[in-house]
């Protein structure tokens, strides 16, 4: 792997420029390598070109929104493994669940702390490097 110290490779997709710019300035503080694309299928390519470890996947966006592209992401063998947080203004159940159906490990509202992102980089960042967490 090509990570830069004890960091973790993530992408983050959203459309939002400013969602995707926070998003990395928090992570990379964290010590983190970032990719960013701004739709489902910009991600598409970059999942394969990058491999990331974790990624954060906007619900609402155009043409291809965040369950397709977790869906198509979880599809592909080599990538089923890979924690996809899913991103909403939303906080509802019915979202949650949906994003459950088509594969995402977690739920993040937006606006999120760097807090809240860096503790779901930690979370899944460990579980997809071996380290066994005795709260699963």
């Amino acid at each position: 792997m090509t990570t830069t110290g004890s960091g973790f490779k993530v992408l983050v997709i959203d459309d939002s420029n400013t969602i995707r710019r926070s998003a990395e300035i928090f992570l990379k503080q964290g010590g983190h390598d970032v990719v960013l694309a701004e739709d489902g299928f910009d991600a598409l390519a970059k999942v394969n070109d990058h491999q990331p470890q974790l990624i954060f996947c906007d619900i609402l966006m155009p043409r291809l929104d965040g369950y397709q592209t977790c869906a198509i992401i979880k599809r592909n063998a080599r990538f089923a493994g890979v924690p996809v947080v899913m991103l909403s203004s939303k906080d509802g159940v019915f979202d949650k669940a949906r994003g459950r159906m088509v594969g995402s490990q977690d739920y993040l509202t937006k606006p999120f702390t760097k807090d809240q992102l860096l503790q779901a980089v930690q979370q899944f960042g460990e579980a997809r490097s071996g380290v066994i967490d005795a709260g699963s």
